[in-house]
């Protein structure tokens, strides 16, 4: 998968729904996730871009964030909606995405939403995968109405606690998880908002929703979940027609956090009845990814068809660059190149020439090289490593080709002279990285 799909939008009434489309195939697949969502921080966040890329192998996967989230139009705390507007919107979005009958697979709470979705317009849903639904979540929780308040304001009063512990126990003792959850938590949801949710889900009572279900449905849920437990699942399974029920060992609530595998073989078997194996095919290869310096203010400036011209330009530039030193073009993104490359000497040398080559046209490109193992799907590439060469490319200053420590390991001896460049945080991947700014050794 390239760094990041198209974010689109699809309308319901005044409301604009962010969604995007990822992968491709024969089968829909409808995310419903729990209401703590942003479809482009959600790429940044590698345990569940891992699972949406695991998603995405089995067919075209929606995704959205729910009114009032992520990038989705913000409302009125006291306009947030009730589930029937949030089961509309579900349908607005499957109208943009061209989707006429998807696998709906909801998560956590999303999976209130998604049942309603499944008994209200049954023509919507071909086949339902809930992951550890509850039909009240007053019952989860295990406390007397007025204490539920009492939790709902100590859980949105904690800006500083992703709720890690119970969320995900799990992954207590990784550091690097704990933060990029309560990033993600910060980005996707308001706190007023928060508490609006988290009082709809407490509060909500569709006990007489899962008996309307006539689609072919899996229930999953881990049979240590703190937060739904393995009972109150297997209730739903038991108040679901015909419904599948498979306990699967762990104990996180978070659907992505622990043993992603597993639960998507399940839902491939259910889906596909097949299994293919948990891991695409992986590979190690070069990364090159590069953008223009302040595309955006220059865009601006210049005027769209100008600007249209100048990056026609600086394209057939770069693809002539790619072409000379080998380079597979993977994507485009609107300013700049997503490409592999067999050697990263041929990587760092098409770097420089392209740095080089645009200033011709008025511009300055940044560059980022990487050397790693990257997950091959077709004409797709996911893993950590792409994160990581995108980061790079990032951290390059203009004109600029940064490499990682890797890459400058690997062309020891190549002539390719380096300069230090210290020590840098990598937005979304753990620990420090060594980078360093290649130099021309030459004629190419």
């Amino acid at each position: 998968m390239t760094e990041q799909p198209r974010t689109r939008f699809a309308r319901n009434g005044d409301v604009h729904l962010a969604y995007q489309t990822v992968g491709a195939g024969a089968l829909d697949i409808l995310l419903v996730d729990t209401w703590v969502h942003h479809v482009e921080a959600v790429w940044d966040f590698p345990d569940f871009a891992r699972f949406l890329r695991r998603l995405s192998s089995l067919g075209r996967l929606i995704h959205f964030d729910r009114r009032g989230t992520g990038l989705s139009d913000p409302v009125p705390l006291d306009q947030l909606p009730d589930f029937d507007t949030q089961v509309e919107d579900v349908v607005a979005v499957l109208d943009a995405a061209e989707s006429q009958q998807p696998a709906v697979f909801g998560t956590n709470d999303g999976t209130l939403v998604a049942m309603l979705l499944a008994a209200a317009h049954p023509e919507r849903c071909r086949s339902l995968v809930l992951f550890s639904p509850t039909v009240k979540h007053e019952q989860a929780a295990g406390l007397p109405m007025e204490r539920i308040e009492e939790a709902l304001r100590e859980i949105t009063d904690a800006v500083d606690d992703s709720g890690v512990y119970i969320l995900a126990p799990s992954r207590v003792e990784d550091e690097g998880f704990d933060r990029n959850l309560l990033r993600f938590q910060r980005n996707s949801v308001r706190q007023g908002a928060m508490a609006h949710y988290f009082r709809q889900s407490m509060l909500s009572d569709i006990r007489d929703v899962p008996a309307k279900i006539t689609a072919p449905t899996l229930v999953l849920n881990r049979s240590g979940n703190r937060i739904v437990a393995m009972e109150l699942t297997r209730e739903v399974a038991s108040m679901i027609p015909n419904a599948k029920l498979v306990e699967l060992p762990g104990e996180d609530h978070l659907v992505f956090s622990q043993d992603v595998d597993r639960i998507t073989d399940e839902i491939e078997e259910f889906l596909t009845g097949v299994r293919t194996g948990s891991d695409p095919d992986r590979v190690l290869t070069t990364l090159l990814f590069t953008d223009i310096v302040d595309s955006t203010t220059r865009a601006a400036k210049m005027g769209d068809r100008r600007w249209r011209d100048l990056l026609d330009q600086h394209h057939d530039l770069v693809r002539a660059e790619l072409d000379r030193f080998g380079g597979q073009e993977i994507a485009t993104t609107g300013d700049g190149f997503f490409a592999r490359f067999d050697s990263p000497a041929q990587a760092v040398r098409c770097a420089l020439s392209a740095t080089n080559g645009v200033v011709s046209l008025g511009v300055q490109i940044r560059a980022g090289v990487h050397t790693g193992e990257v997950e091959v799907r077709g004409a797709d590439l996911g893993g950590l490593a792409v994160h990581i060469g995108a980061r790079v490319a990032a951290a390059a200053q203009p004109g600029e080709v940064l490499v990682s420590s890797t890459v400058k390991d690997l062309l020891a001896g190549s002539g390719v002279p380096f300069e230090d460049r210290g020590e840098h945080e990598l937005k979304g991947v753990p620990g420090a990285w060594h980078l360093f700014a290649a130099g021309s050794d030459g004629p190419a």
